[in-house]
């Protein structure tokens, strides 16, 4: 857990003109989600529009307008944005140049030694930058900072002249050791200004200032290949909203769940890349600290992924170390989310030696599964559900045109029960159970192999999807409760109302430990916290406090992976480190190493500025609720569990503040479905979150 310093903060130096009504738009592969608070009215307003991929300023824009929101009146927008995420995974970049020391252009290709597959003797692998724009300059520092080796500018501005030529729109100045000095970086960056066309130029050591140099590296090459990108499309967004009468800056969501101003985003484009599963773990340790539910383990399922993550003391884990593919590591500080190739429109297909496989492939949006009417053969997880009666055929939002349950069921029956000789019932069963474990995996991957206990945690269940399986996933993992909150299919929109201002830094000392100068390390932190506190309070939105969060990144001489250590503050001593390591290394471990000396390798600080509270219970309306649960009961339906069962159906914004009902149960909204399995106990909240306490612990 972390143990924080608190800031005060002097509200009249902020610059807000109340923040009292915000809209939070995330940007999400199929659909452009809002929530909009207006805090002095206790109004919430909600809206879901397809997202346009071409442009997604104008699904931002048709969110607003779908919710009819005055943009002129809006004090605050925070936007989850893709642009970067989809940028990187599809390879769409931008023509990008390297600088880098003389002999050492391959880095980025060389790596860590490591194989696309990890069996077989061969792979695919293209890295960021091609080898004919990554150029060479004599320049060279030690690991200590000392200059070997004076920086050629004649042929600097000579490589630069010649990136330019080649029409290279963004540059990475890339140096050795430039963490330990970056005074040639520093000059490199002064002779590009006078060079380059634009101002897309990136520093390795200003964006990452710890050492390895091929992750620092790929960092900036990441970052200088989206610059441009990003900024282009906030500078459209900005425009296009101020010609609507916006007023104000437009705050963009970053991966470590933390927000930054549109105006400087995209100087540091790759800490964006993760934006939008980041929202929604903020959403999810908020909603949950509100519920007096601070450990969570999030399980966020869509139509092609299921991202997930952990949070411990309602703070998600925040990574340094997250590689978003082979051989792409993205040492910015993450929200620790962990991705598996299944959601609801992950195929299930007979292998060629006669096994049920789902996933990872995906029948994506374009067609779709074969319900949502859109041209779509290939049975799904979201097929399966609708087969087994756990989805209304009648209440789909992707739903181009009806399709019946028999075209389904046929479906299942040619592909998948023939050849495993199981009838259309029995083989969506399989699907679901073997999806189940597939996304099950993926929470041990952020529980169990960090060395905590999933039996420790609630599950909290959330997009489109989510709700739909949690209880299974809870009952593999031995997780006790499910917590669905109010708005599972708009989570990540809720997290950009409610995420913090965030700064994150890291320094590298990398010296044994016993040899470490304190005051040194001592004076980072300082430097650190009042960087950060700068930031957070040059920001146009008040906050209630400030938070410090510090932890340095230590590991034994001699090892390659580093282990997080949580400080109580920015002045540890020598001891405190060595025994703070140690107690962290046994816990992660479960062994003692006395006779190996620990490394100080990484200072790393958290600025967060801590903004209001908003009611979460507005995020439905009140006005809709029955008194009684016979009253939000819509009917009822055949549901196969383990047999058919005559299921009853409430619809959510109906349902008393004060609901308890028992499964099975279906539980329908706007945004997702809830199935509560026979045994399982359903609470509701005050906030309006549903707690599923499951079979053998409901009692």
């Amino acid at each position: 857990m972390n143990i924080e310093t608190q800031v005060t903060v002097d509200k009249s130096e902020t610059k807000s003109a109340g923040a009292g009504i915000v809209a939070g738009v995330d940007v999400g592969g199929t659909f452009t989600d809002l929530v909009f608070y207006d805090a002095p009215k206790g109004e919430v307003r909600l809206a879901k529009v397809p997202t346009t991929l071409d442009n997604q300023a104008i699904g931002v824009v048709a969110t607003l307008d779908a919710a009819d929101v005055d943009i002129a009146a809006l004090d605050l927008i925070v936007h989850g944005t893709t642009t970067t995420t989809n940028a990187v995974l599809e390879r769409t970049l931008c023509k990008t140049g390297l600088i880098t020391t003389m002999g050492f252009r391959d880095v980025l290709e060389l790596g860590r030694r490591t194989r696309p597959q990890a069996y077989g003797m061969k792979g695919d692998f293209k890295p960021l930058i091609p080898r004919d724009l990554r150029r060479e300059v004599p320049q060279r520092m030690d690991y200590t900072g000392a200059v070997l080796t004076d920086l050629d500018e004649d042929a600097l501005r000579d490589e630069l002249r010649a990136l330019v030529a080649e029409g290279c729109e963004a540059l990475v100045i890339h140096f050795l050791h430039a963490y330990a000095n970056p005074a040639h970086e520093l000059r490199a960056g002064e002779i590009a200004a006078e060079i380059w066309p634009n101002g897309n130029i990136t520093m390795g050591h200003a964006l990452l200032s710890e050492s390895r140099e091929f992750e620092r590296g790929v960092t900036a090459a990441v970052n200088a290949s989206v610059q441009p990108l990003l900024r282009r499309y906030v500078e459209r967004l900005a425009d296009t909203l101020a010609a609507r009468g916006y007023r104000h800056d437009v705050l963009v969501m970053n991966g470590n769940g933390g927000m930054v101003s549109a105006r400087i985003v995209a100087r540091e484009a790759a800490k964006t890349v993760m934006s939008g599963p980041a929202s929604g773990v903020m959403a999810a340790a908020y909603t949950g600290r509100r519920a007096g539910i601070p450990d969570l383990l999030t399980y966020d399922m869509g139509g092609t992924s299921t991202d997930v993550a952990m949070i411990r003391g309602a703070e998600p884990a925040v990574s340094h170390e997250i590689e978003v593919e082979y051989a792409m590591p993205i040492h910015v500080p993450m929200v620790d989310v962990r991705t598996v190739g299944a959601g609801g429109g992950s195929i299930a297909r007979v292998t060629a030696a006669g096994l049920l496989q789902v996933g990872p492939e995906s029948a994506g949006s374009t067609p779709g599964p074969i319900c949502y009417g859109r041209g779509g053969t290939e049975p799904t997880i979201s097929d399966a559900n609708l087969l087994l009666g756990r989805m209304n055929p009648d209440k789909l939002n992707a739903q181009s045109s009806p399709v019946s349950l028999d075209t389904i069921r046929a479906a299942f029956a040619d592909k998948l029960g023939t050849p495993l000789g199981l009838d259309p019932v029995q083989a969506a069963a399989a699907v679901l159970r073997l999806g189940t474990a597939r996304m099950a995996d993926a929470v041990r991957m952020v529980s169990i192999s960090l060395g905590e206990d999933p039996r420790d945690f609630a599950l909290f269940a959330f997009g489109g999807a989510g709700p739909l399986h949690a209880t299974a996933i809870a009952r593999e993992l031995g997780v006790p409760r499910v917590l669905v909150p109010a708005r599972p299919g708009i989570t990540n929109a809720l997290g950009c109302v409610v995420a913090d201002l965030r700064h994150d830094f890291v320094q590298t000392v990398n010296r044994p430990l016993d040899q470490a100068d304190m005051e040194e390390v001592h004076a980072i932190f300082a430097r650190q916290i009042a960087e950060g506190t700068a930031a957070i309070r040059a920001e146009a939105v008040e906050v209630e406090e400030i938070r410090v969060i510090c932890n340095v990144e230590m590991q034994f001489i001699g090892q390659t992976h580093l282990l997080r250590v949580e400080l109580p503050g920015p002045t540890p001593s020598r001891d405190a480190l060595q025994q703070a390591f140690e107690a962290a290394y046994f816990k992660r471990f479960q062994v003692n190493l006395p006779e190996i000396r620990p490394a100080l390798v990484n200072v790393n600080t958290s600025v967060i500025g801590r903004r209001a509270e908003i009611d979460l219970a507005k995020l439905i309306d009140a006005e809709g609720r029955k008194p009684t649960l016979t009253e939000a009961q819509t009917g009822t339906r055949q549901v196969h569990f383990d047999g058919w069962v005559e299921t009853p159906i409430y619809w959510r914004d109906h349902l008393p503040l004060d609901a308890q009902l028992t499964g099975p149960a279906i539980i329908e909204q706007m945004d997702t479905t809830i199935v509560l399995e026979p045994g399982d106990r359903a609470d509701q909240d005050r906030d309006g979150n549903i707690i599923i306490t499951l079979g053998s612990t409901a009692a």
